[in-house]
């Protein structure tokens, strides 16, 4: 029997895998040197050269951009009735939209001139609106349906609820009209996608409060501007989605088609958007809680809808009205999600029934059809039909008995509070604010740039010194270091909780099966929502919204790190098991480690949840950026100061997304 020897470059080969986890083991180590030798000589700065150069300005001061942005709108308003592209292009694009709105509002909700109601009142909205639910989504999503809007009502918020959902379904619609085709475009050419790509990056790591005060200066104050604003910042969820489920059409299904001399377009309507049906339907899901979500925010510049009594509560620190009219929120966050997603799962099962089942169906909905007419009818003619009765009236007790419960558990627990709020505050807030905001900008900046460097190489670097030079011409530099220690304390608070509760969940699928839930109902709430208890329990104040922020980021981030937990390979876990370790060994030395690339990732997605519902929280006494917005729409020689934050809240936004990006795809290469 004749033995082969095996080659002799084998064993360099078997070698050079073998010291391969060293070497990225000691890369690793040299990094978190680097890293804490950067910490230690920005501390030496700031002890040297502490309160210096920190280009902090007073909160009536202006510099000269400020004044030019101010100067800005001026002309815009002034040249609204010359210019020819605001007078006919912009203006005739807000008409249109005003006037949809309108319509809606008198066929729905408002009174339609010179009737004292609308024109389909409440009992022929609640029976028009579960017909079609229905009719997209089944039986329980029309029972869901009909009850949601029935406590609406009940709860005092029927016109306010209504507005909503026209505002919400406007900016949905008119999202669908442009990115079906453009999800469409993008799958069908790299170019096309290519190119949009970039684009949706940004408008996805831009935090919502960026969006108002560019569009308020183009669009006015109004439902036109709501919408518009809405319809952004919802519409990149809906393309991307889109693309993804024509890419993901099976290419052998595609080549036959092709093959029996279909066209493009007929492979289209025939074969790919079918077969994609269920995902397009997900992204519509996806862009409706993102529209609904903006549509609150919006009622900062005048948008109908649920918003305007959420703000003013808020801003009246009244806890009892901000708590009902954000549950109605939730209500209709709850209806808008389960109802989408019924109707996606439906979309499928309809396509595998026969004709028959088709058939029967039609009768179905024919006869449900006529009964919601003739609500309809009797809703248009009879006033008790119309204007939604007085009672059963759950929201005034129910705000009265919330204020009365906020008042006793404040009273009582008001010392624990407290603490917690001085022990963050003093013992980690304000030292972190300190060596931010006091020391010189030029030695921040170089700190940023060489953590962003260490993290995630050159690339980052040369994102972070733009925002950086973009911030420095806000102005507005100061302001911008007092929102990023906020947004880093909270991140860091959602990161520890998404850690502990992610790997319980990883390891546990019976933890799984009863947090997942909760996840997923906290991850539907709109952002608004979450200032409620936050200050009922903290008060108006910057740690008020660092809550408030921590709770909106905890969901997304626990739910990656459960999932990178889960995803460990089973045999690097049954190998360790074998080796006799230790759970909390197979935590930090196994599971963790793997999972490196996902846990990046959270901290990414937490660090932008958590700067979107920082900048937020300057409606209940945040500092920094977000304080700044919120002024530039009341006062309006601010209203350039405010335009300048919302350019550095985008501006920070993108640094900080690009270098925890990077950081996720380095920790994925190792």
């Amino acid at each position: 029997m004749t033995v082969t020897a095996p080659p002799p470059e084998s064993k360099p080969q078997a070698k050079v895998v073998e010291e391969q986890p060293f070497v990225e083991e000691a890369k690793q180590r040299h990094t978190r040197l680097l890293l804490l030798a950067t910490f230690v000589a920005w501390v030496v700065g700031w002890a040297l050269w502490k309160g210096n150069h920190t280009l902090a300005i007073g909160g009536a001061e202006l510099t000269d951009l400020h004044r030019w942005l101010n100067d800005v709108r001026d002309d815009f308003d002034n040249s609204r009735d010359s210019n020819f592209f605001l007078q006919y292009v912009v203006g005739g694009i807000s008409d249109a939209i005003d006037w949809v709105v309108t319509f809606l509002q008198e066929l729905f909700s408002q009174p339609a001139f010179p009737r004292p109601v609308p024109e389909v009142g409440w009992l022929g909205v609640v029976g028009l609106l579960t017909w079609l639910a229905y009719a997209l989504a089944g039986i329980r999503s029309a029972v869901l349906v009909a009850a949601s809007l029935l406590l609406f009502g009940f709860l005092g918020y029927w016109e306010d609820s209504i507005d909503l959902l026209i505002v919400t379904a406007a900016a949905v619609g008119i999202c669908i009209l442009i990115g079906l085709p453009l999800g469409i475009w993008m799958a069908r050419s790299k170019i096309a996608s290519a190119a949009i790509t970039p684009i949706l990056d940004l408008l996805q790591t831009v935090p919502s409060f960026a969006y108002l005060t560019p569009l308020v200066l183009v669009f006015g104050i109004g439902p036109a501007s709501a919408v518009v604003v809405t319809l952004i910042y919802a519409l990149p969820p809906l393309v991307r989605i889109t693309e993804h489920g024509l890419r993901s059409v099976s290419e052998t299904t595609i080549e036959a088609s092709s093959s029996m001399g279909v066209t493009r377009l007929q492979l289209l309507r025939k074969v790919q958007l079918p077969m994609a049906r269920r995902t397009i339907i997900v992204g519509v899901n996806q862009c409706t809680m993102a529209a609904l979500s903006m549509a609150t925010i919006a009622a900062l510049i005048n948008g109908p809808g649920l918003g305007q009594p959420v703000t003013k509560a808020l801003q009246s620190l009244d806890v009892g009205t901000a708590f009902v009219s954000g549950l109605a929120i939730v209500i209709m966050a709850i209806m808008l999600d389960r109802t989408t997603t019924a109707a996606s799962e439906r979309s499928e099962l309809l396509a595998r029934r026969g004709p028959g089942s088709a058939q029967r169906r039609r009768i179905v909905l024919a006869a449900t059809g006529a009964v919601a007419a003739a609500l309809v009818y009797v809703s248009h003619t009879y006033l008790w039909a119309a204007e939604f009765p007085e009672e059963p009236d759950l929201g005034r007790p129910l705000a009265e008995r919330v204020t009365s419960f906020n008042d006793w558990l404040t009273g009582n627990i008001d010392e624990t509070t407290n603490a917690l709020k001085d022990l963050v505050s003093y013992g980690l807030l304000n030292p972190l604010q300190a060596l931010m905001a006091d020391s010189p900008w030029w030695l921040v900046a170089a700190v940023l740039l060489v953590v962003s460097y260490l993290l995630g190489g050159w690339r980052p670097v040369i994102t972070t010194a733009i925002c950086e030079a973009v911030i420095l011409g806000t102005g507005l530099w100061n302001e911008t270091m007092r929102t990023l220690t906020t947004t880093l304390v909270a991140t860091a608070a959602v990161m520890a909780i998404a850690v502990a509760v992610g790997v319980w969940m990883g390891r546990n699928k019976r933890a799984d099966t009863i947090v997942r839930p909760f996840l997923d109902a906290f991850q539907t709430m709109p952002p608004f929502v979450y200032l409620v208890p936050a200050l009922a329990l903290f008060g108006p104040s910057r740690f008020t919204a660092i809550v408030a922020a921590v709770a909106y980021g905890v969901p997304i981030a626990t739910k990656l790190i459960a999932d990178g937990i889960r995803g460990v390979s089973p045999t690097s876990v049954e190998a360790a098991r074998a080796a006799g370790t230790t759970a909390w060994q197979m935590i930090s030395k196994v599971q963790l480690p793997m999972a490196r690339a996902a846990v990046v990732l959270a901290s990414n997605q937490g660090l932008l949840y958590v700067l979107s519902m920082v900048v937020i929280g300057g409606l209940v006494g945040g500092s920094g950026l977000g304080y700044l917005v919120v002024s530039g729409f009341s006062q309006a020689q601010l209203f350039g100061k405010g335009l300048a934050a919302g350019i550095a809240i985008t501006a920070l936004g993108v640094m900080l997304d690009r270098i925890t990006q990077h950081a996720a795809a380095r920790s994925g290469r190792h």
